[in-house]
């Protein structure tokens, strides 16, 4: 999973170097964090946040056949 946003983003950002993914597990539950940089999180999230609920729905479809539970944090630097 933690590839699958990181791929989604590297599309989305200028630079991806500004950007750090991070993946851990609390309470049976994977956490994705996206840490990036102030002027990246804009085009991460979108309008409205409409990209960050796409990019959290494709990670939940894909998660759902692994029958895990996943949950995409998008933290500003």
């Amino acid at each position: 999973m933690e590839e699958l946003v990181k791929f989604i983003v590297s599309q989305l950002v200028d630079d991806i170097n500004a950007v750090t993914i991070e993946s851990s597990e609390q309470d049976g539950v994977l956490v994705i964090n996206v840490i990036a940089e102030k002027d990246q999180v804009g085009k991460i999230i979108g309008k409205q946040g409409r990209i960050a609920k796409a990019i959290r729905t494709i990670v939940k479809a894909g998660a759902n056949r692994t029958k895990t539970k996943v949950s995409v944090e998008i933290i500003e630097k």
